[in-house]
């Protein structure tokens, strides 16, 4: 699937603009982590990219240090005690996903996308039982785009709803994409940030 023409230009744009804005904010954060957490800095996890292509993707820790490792890949939940007390504040404003930036200029990932997967992650399906992504239908067309920094599931829709309604989501933005549809996602974005409701569990918006 051939990606809209303006797409990757605005994605080097606007992450470039904003690698240089929040600069700053890179060395204010990875002290604080430094200071009140300690070491690591950042996080790193594998994920599903385009075309089934896995990447490493970095953000800025946020859990406590092994928690893959000890309790598998999961899904945060609310008051989830593996979330450090400053990477809550961080994964608020969406300040955790800076580092995603050089995913972006790399390639791996877009501004707008659906919301890149972790691989191994265990989910439940409707009668509480574990499954994988790649069990839910929608998965695999999902794949036929960048995954994105932010996604109309996302914003639309409460944090703790099932993979597979947000899969519908995800597949409606494949149909729809557009210079419009993103550079609109893009400022919804930058709003919840600014009001802090990434973590909300209703509506952010």
């Amino acid at each position: 699937m051939r990606e809209p023409i303006l797409k990757r230009p605005l994605d080097i744009l606007f992450a470039t603009i904003g690698l240089i804005l929040s600069a700053p904010l890179w060395g204010i954060i990875s002290l604080l982590i430094y200071i009140k957490e300690g070491p690591p800095i950042f996080y790193s996890q594998k994920r599903w990219g385009r075309n089934g292509v896995q990447f490493d993707v970095l953000k800025f820790r946020t859990i406590v240090p092994g928690s893959d490792e000890k309790y598998g890949i999961w899904q945060a939940t609310e008051n989830d005690h593996h979330i450090t007390p400053l990477g809550r504040v961080l994964r608020a404003a969406g300040l955790d996903e800076l580092p995603q930036i050089l995913n972006i200029l790399r390639g791996q990932m877009s501004l707008v996308g659906p919301r890149a997967l972790a691989v191994g992650e265990s989910v439940q399906d409707k009668d509480g039982l574990d499954i994988t992504y790649e069990e839910i239908p929608g998965f695999t067309e999902r794949l036929n785009v960048r995954p994105g920094l932010t996604s109309l599931a996302t914003i639309y829709r409460p944090k703790a709803i099932h993979p597979e309604k947000k899969f519908r989501l995800d597949l409606e933005y494949v149909r729809r994409q557009s210079f419009w549809l993103d550079l609109k996602l893009i400022c919804l974005s930058l709003w919840i940030s600014i009001r802090g409701k990434w973590e909300s569990r209703g509506k952010k918006l």
